[in-house]
Parts: structure tokens; sequence; C-alpha cells
């Protein structure tokens, strides 16, 4: 029995702020990437929904944890990289180092996906000798000059499992719970944080009526949110919808203004929306509502209406996705492509007619995990020597899949039939894959085999009959 005890500060409730950081043999350091956890300190940073770059940090505080971060990387001495975790009190100013990884990690491919900074690899080549000034940087030069750059917002959004297990309280702490992640990157953080949503493969299009949150009062709501949860953000949503006010979802969560008042913004929108139950909304709210992300599902649930009119409609009015170019650093002329509503496109189709569409599995759960991405890695390897150009489609930071080398060229976007059927029209693949991405590709196959997509493989009538136990059973009879 041990007759000490420790008094320690809390810390609960404050801004959760990361650098990651990589330095070289010569002492010269950059940062990759700033990362800002939209969930407050007391959740892990693995079940944490965060944001990249800062989208409320000003520059000064930004350019402060930079320099410190470089202060403890230098007098550690790490040669590669390095991630920082820091806590900041809103209040006084104060900032407090939570702890570092002077590692790869999850945050690290959360970095490299969403910068194009390919850590592991420049990790590796600075653990071989080499330094930051021998490596190449699309944008000035050498990697030494590298800054974070881009006009784009990129959102980690966990996924849990917590209905696999009965009686375990879906509470999240400082230990982590979440089994799989999806990154979603668009061009506003409205629109990001649908595509994260829809990129969780859980059954949700959207944020609204999710479970029974939509019957509950907004006490209810805002007493459920104090404790954090799987569930909270969509609580929190119809907490918006019942009148909560920005200083009562703040007292219950920590969450900042900036995002309540995003989140906001959503259910206006789709308050308008649903004063017109089955039928099509205005072509000025439908455009809207695609720009700030809205999926057609989404869409068409709500309302009552059918999705594949939600779709022509919004093509009708020329809504169609355009895709935008993330550079990938130290390698040269390498991307890697998101979908918005909000720019022009930049992604170009080549004229091969030898290219294959492959759909990975999105986020890591209970039955569906890393061994899926393996077989889909596979596939683009045999299918590239076999002559074939590989489009990889994937939304999972944790994967070989959404490697900018796997695949000839990869499609940072959820697995849903929205988002794949808009790549397909544009590649205009030979055809698609998608039996090694476990259940998630197969749940949008027969949807995409009806609106003329060439499913290669396995045929839908063979899926149907594995996956539907009524037809299964009554082929075994027939055995």
């Amino acid at each position: 029995m041990t007759h000490q005890c420790f008094i320690e500060e809390s810390i609960l409730g404050w801004e959760e702020l990361e650098v990651e950081v990589v330095r070289d043999s010569k002492n010269q350091m950059i940062a990759i990437c700033f990362i800002e956890n939209i969930d407050p300190v007391g959740v892990h940073t693995g079940d944490s929904f965060c944001a990249a770059p800062f989208l409320t940090i000003d520059k000064k505080l930004e350019e402060k944890l930079k320099t410190d971060a470089f202060k403890i990387v230098e007098a550690i001495g790490v040669i590669g990289g390095t991630n920082v975790q820091f806590a900041h009190d809103p209040k006084t100013g104060r900032v407090v180092i939570i702890e570092i990884n002077p590692r790869t990690s999850r945050s690290s491919a959360l970095a490299s996906k969403a910068t194009g900074f390919p850590i592991a690899l420049v990790s590796a080549k600075l653990a071989a000798g080499m330094t930051l000034d021998q490596m190449d940087y699309w944008r000035d030069g050498t990697l030494e000059k590298y800054t974070p750059s881009g006009d784009y917002v990129v959102l980690k959004f966990a996924r849990w499992a917590f209905e696999k297990f009965r009686g375990v309280d879906d509470c999240l702490g400082t230990q982590m719970k979440a089994v799989g992640e999806v990154m979603a990157i668009g061009k506003t953080y409205k629109e990001t944080l649908q595509k994260a949503i829809r990129g969780l493969e859980n059954g949700r299009a959207g944020l609204g009526f999710a479970k029974d949150f939509n019957k509950k009062t907004k006490e209810e709501l805002l007493d459920m949110m104090k404790t954090a949860s799987s569930e909270r953000h969509f609580q929190m949503y119809e907490a918006i919808r019942k009148g909560a006010t920005d200083e009562e979802v703040f007292a219950a969560t920590y969450e900042k203004a900036y995002f309540v008042q995003q989140m906001r913004e959503l259910v206006e929108l789709e308050e308008k929306m649903l004063k017109t139950p089955g039928r099509m909304p205005s072509d000025e709210l439908l455009i809207q509502a695609k720009k700030d992300g809205f999926g057609d599902k989404y869409i068409a649930k709500i309302l009552g209406i059918r999705e594949k009119d939600v779709r022509a409609k919004r093509i009708e009015l020329g809504m169609v996705e355009g895709w935008c170019a993330v550079p990938v650093s130290g390698v040269k002329d390498q991307y890697y492509y998101y979908s918005t509503y909000n720019c022009k496109d930049e992604s170009t189709a080549t004229n091969n007619p030898k290219k294959i569409m492959i759909l990975g599995g999105g986020p890591n759960r209970i039955g569906q995990g890393i061994e899926f991405d393996y077989c889909c890695c596979h596939a683009a390897m045999a299918l590239r020597e076999m002559g074939y150009e590989t489009i990889m489609v994937n939304c999972n930071p944790e994967t070989v899949s959404t490697d900018y080398d796997t695949s000839d060229k990869l499609y940072f976007e959820p697995v849903t039939l929205e988002d794949v059927l808009q790549i397909y029209k544009k590649e205009q693949p030979a055809g698609v894959i998608v039996q090694f991405g476990g259940q998630t590709p197969l749940n949008i196959a027969r949807a995409l085999s009806d609106e003329g997509v060439k499913i290669l493989g396995t045929s839908i009538d063979s899926i149907d009959i594995a996956e539907d136990r009524d037809l299964f059973r009554k082929m075994m009879d027939q055995l």
C-alpha cells in the first residue's frame, strides 16, 4: 500500500493543438502540419475530432507553438518526424506541453495525408544520412524551405464500435477507444465536415436525425453532451436545431464558437429545405446545399424523395464536383485529388482505355480491417504489372492504399455512390473492382451497376446470392 498522493493541475477543457516537425542532422527543421483538435483536452487524440490547418488559432500563437516545438525537438536530438502536443488555455493564453512522440504516429499519418508531405519516406532518407536541402520541394527548391500550404480544409473523424459490445458505456476520455478513422478534404469546413460523416460507413448520410436525438428536448441533449461520446456531434446538431445557443453548447462541450456557428449554418439551411417535404428544394437552396457538403442521399432522405432525382436535378443545374490536387512534397509531379463543389476541375483524365478503378474499404472497424487494404494494394500492383493504369478511391488515412504511389491516381474520397459515380464518369475506366475493399464497396455495387458502371470480377448477381441469406439458402436447397 502506498502512502503517496499526487495532486496535479487539471487542464480539462483547454484547446489541444499539435505540431508535426521534421528535423535533419544539420539541425534544419520544418513544421509539416498544424493540427487543431476540435474536441478539447480530456478526449484522447485518437478519438478527437480534429482539423488541419489551424482554423481558429491566430498566427502569433501558431508561431509560438512552432518555436517551442523546434526547441524541444532540437534538445532531444530527433532525426526525422516528431509530433508535439500542446494544451492552450484560451482564457489566460498559457501553453503547456502534453507529450511528444519522437517517431511516426497516427498524427504523422494524418499530417502526411493532409499535406501531401510523405513523412515516413523523408524520415527514412534522413535516417540514411540525407538532409532536407538535398531533397526537391515542388514549390521552392529544396525541402528545408518547406512551409505548410494549401487552400483546403482537412478533417479527421474517428470510427468507433460501441454497438458491437453489449453494455459498454459510450464514453470518451483519456484512453483511446476508436477502432478506425476517416479523413475528408474540402474547400470549406462545412463541406469537409459533411464529407467526413458520409465516409464513416455507419449508415448515416448526414448529421441530422441520428437515433432518436431529434425527439429529445434541448435540455436533454445539452445534458447528454456534457459527457464526450461517439454521438456528441450528432447530439449537438439536434440541440442547435432545438435552439441551443453558442454559449450553451460551449458550456456543455468546450467546443469553440466558430465550430458551433458553422454547424448552426448547416442546421439553418437544412431547416429551409425541410419546408418542402416530398418535393425538390428550390434551385437556389439545392445549389447552396451542395456547396455546403450535403450529400444527394441525405437530401433525398430528409425530404422523402429519390436520390437519383436529386442527382439528376443538381447535374441539370451544373452542380458537378470539381477535383482539386494536393501536391506531394519531396517527389516531382505527384498529386492526389479531392472533390469539391466550390472550385473548378483541376484533374485531367487520361484517354488510356486500359485503366481500372479499385474501391477501398473506408475506415477500419471490427470485421473490416487492414487485411482488405492489403488486398486493394496488391490488386493495384498486379494490375500495374499487367499494363493497366490504376485508380484508387478511399478515405482512410491509416492505409497504404491512400499513399500517393500505391496507384497511378488516388482520389481521397468517401466510398459512397455519389462520390464513386462522379469519379467513374470522369475517368471512364474499363471497369471497377469492388471485391477487395470488404463490405463497404459491396454495399454500393448494385446501385453502381444500375447506373451503368461495369463491375469487374465477381458479378452483381453472384454477390447478391452470397450476401442475401434467403437467396443463398435457396441455392443450397437446390444443390
